[in-house]
Parts: C-alpha cells; structure tokens; sequence
C-alpha cells in the first residue's frame, strides 16, 4: 500500500497493511533545506518543497498544510511579528481589533486576492500536484474563534464574552464568510480533506456551552460546506479535555486529531471504547515530552499508543500537536519505524 491507500483504509476502520504514521513534521521541515523559520513562512515555494522532501525522507503518510495559527488574522490586517527560530505572532502590542466597538468593524476578505491565504491556496495547489497521487493532502484551517482570538487577543476577547457576548457574533460571521471562500479555494486546489482547529473547544480553555455560544453555529456552517463540496471534514484540538461529543455533532468529522484524554473520558482506552468506532482518531504523543525523551523511551511510547487504538483500523500515530520546530528529525523518524514494524496489522 502507498500512503494515500493506507490511510484510506484507515478512514474506513479497516485494518490496512499497517498503522498509518504522521508526526506533524511541519516547520521543522526547513531543516531539510537548511532555511530560517521566516523564510520557510513567507515563502510558500520554499515552505512545500521542504515539506515535500522531509515527508519523502522520513515516508510521512500525509501531509498537513499547517504553516502558523497566523495565516487568516494577518490577511484581516493584523499585524505579525516573524522569526528566524519560530512562528509567526500578532503583534501583542498592536491588536487590530482594539476595543469592543472594533468588532463591528471588521469585513470578510477574499482569500484568492489577500497575501497569506492567497499563496496558502498557491502552495496546497502546489503540493497537490505533486505528491497528492500518493499521499493526502490536507489543508489546514483555524476556526473562527481561534482567529478573532488573535485579531483581539485572548484575555481580552475572553473578557467580551462575559461582558458584551452580542458584539462578537457580528465579526464571527464575517470571519465565517471568508473561511467559507478559503475552504473553497482549498478544495479547488485539489485537497483531500479540511482540517479545522477548534482551539478553544476544550474544557482546559471554556465551558462546552460558551464554546458552543460562540463558535458552534461557525464550525457548523463551514463543516456543512465542507461537505456539500465532497471534501472529508478533519479536525484537530490539541487542548485538555476536548469536547469530542459536541463537536462531533456539530462537524460529523472523519477524523480528530487530538492530544489529551477527551472530556467525559477517563483514559485512552476509554476514548477509543466510545468514539473508535465514529471517527478516526489521530494522536496522541506529546510532542513537549519529546524534547527530553530518549530514543528507547519514544519508541515504546509509539507501541503503547499502537495497542490502545490500532485495533480494527481508525487510528494514525502521531504528534497530538506540531512536532517541535527546534528538534531534528530523529524521534519522528522512530514513530515511523516503529509504525511500519509493530504498527503492522498480519504479524
């Protein structure tokens, strides 16, 4: 089986020839061409051929368009603070929305015609034509909440729920309606599947019914588009405790890419006991706990994960978040291994 074979048979809760692996090698990909993290930002040429080498050295089963959380804020007319040795920030000291009044001011964009989306769509394209015969291609999305977070900033945008809910909604759906033409153009690029971050649907960062308040409605509408185009729904949350159930009703997902032990579960094993059979799930190694872990520790990490969610099909090993962009290659090198021998499904 190639890459794109394996993980179909996977999204179909089929035992393929073996778990599919995909740590989320995605900045750290510019090592493979020797460029600065701002290079391979700005860059999208330079961002997709290093993604594109570093998954054919290290034989990724798919591949993420994940640049930075950045992406959609800045072509809404934040400004971003960029670095040699990490990503792309807004600029903490210069918000574009300033106040409560702001939120009403801001208008959907079109992503064909703004700078980072507009070259996001030019690099899933790219990939696409590429390497998508072999391996999916999937292209990122962060959600509307998560992108007002970064126009706003957290602690104040979190203040405005409480305070003055009704101004939000307004700016939401703005963001909504660009969001939509994004997923288009994406899916116009030829991309297998759209994987929305929900950053804030997890018990770590708010109540289920706030999140539901103020993103559910969002995350729906584009989710139903998403599936009105023939394009598979994915979507990723990497928070403590997230809301699996609420989302699944509001996504109806094929795969969640997760980090912790979700809401109203109590271990792995329970996770996969109540959704392995509705969704694929996609996880779950801490990718902080690798900075210190040995080689030895991170291959019976990855088998460990293999014998909670490999059976029957529907699991990917991998990272439950970005796989550090300050490490090398070697500990995602020992998930793949350790996928293609212990991962195999006719031992």
């Amino acid at each position: 089986m190639n890459s794109i074979e394996r993980v179909v048979a996977t999204l179909s809760h089929k035992e393929a020839d073996r778990v599919p692996a995909y740590p989320l090698v995605n900045s750290v990909s510019r090592e493979a061409l020797g460029i600065t993290y701002e290079e391979w930002t700005k860059d999208w040429k330079k961002c997709a051929d290093a993604i594109i080498k570093t998954t054919e050295e290290l034989e990724l089963d798919c591949i993420s368009t994940l640049v930075d959380l950045s992406v959609e804020a800045a072509d809404f007319g934040q400004k971003l603070l960029y670095f040699e040795d990490k990503a792309a920030c807004p600029d903490h000291h210069d918000r574009l929305i300033k106040d409560v009044e702001d939120y009403a001011t801001l208008k959907a964009v079109d992503p064909r015609k703004t700078t980072r989306m507009s070259e996001h769509i030019e690099m899933a394209k790219y990939l696409v034509e590429k390497k998508g015969k072999e391996v999916p291609i999937v292209g990122f999305v962060f959600g509307p909440l998560g992108i007002l977070g970064m126009l706003r900033g957290q602690e104040d945008l979190f203040v405005d729920m409480l305070t003055d809910p009704e101004e939000l909604h307004p700016a939401l759906k703005e963001i909504t309606k660009t969001l939509k033409d994004f997923c288009g153009a994406l899916i116009d690029a030829g991309v297998h599947a759209i994987m929305f971050d929900t950053l804030f649907a997890s018990a770590s960062i708010m109540s289920e019914s706030m999140w539901q308040e103020f993103e559910g409605e969002y995350i729906q509408e584009l989710s139903e588009y998403v599936h009105s185009r023939d394009c598979m729904v994915m979507l990723h949350n990497c928070g403590q405790s997230a809301y699996f159930e609420a989302q699944i009703e509001r996504m109806n997902p094929i795969l969640i890419s997760f980090l912790h032990v979700p809401f109203g579960c109590s271990s792995y094993a329970e996770a996969k006991e109540k959704f392995g059979d509705k969704v694929t799930l996609m996880g779950a190694i801490d990718p902080g706990w690798l900075m210190t872990a040995t080689d030895e520790q991170v291959a019976e990490k990855s088998k460990e994960m293999i014998d909670i969610f490999a059976k029957g099909g529907g699991f990917v090993l991998a990272t439950g978040c970005e796989y550090p962009a300050c490490l090398n290659f070697d500990k995602a090198r020992i998930m793949v291994e350790t996928a293609k021998t212990y991962g195999k499904y006719n031992k």
